[in-house]
């Protein structure tokens, strides 16, 4: 829980994410399936299923990444 809070984990997931983002070894699909909803959320959240869920934007695509980060790396081997 302690990392959650720590801005040097978040810095590292987002440079993780640019790197994968950018990684010619991840297939396009995988990066839709990121980039997509993560854009759709912050573009029109009050559009999506739940309009008045509490979940700020950025909150959203911190999960998103985390998940994405890990997921990618897992699959495709990378460190």
């Amino acid at each position: 829980m302690r990392k959650m809070f720590s801005l040097r984990h978040w810095k590292r997931t987002f440079v993780r994410i640019v790197q994968l983002l950018r990684s010619k070894d991840v297939s396009l699909l995988d990066k839709l399936v990121f980039s997509i909803p993560v854009l759709l959320y912050w573009v029109m959240p009050d559009v999506l299923p739940l309009p008045f869920l509490p979940i700020d934007d950025i909150a959203v695509t911190m999960v998103l990444a985390e998940w994405f980060a890990r997921r990618m790396e897992s699959k495709y081997n990378i460190k």
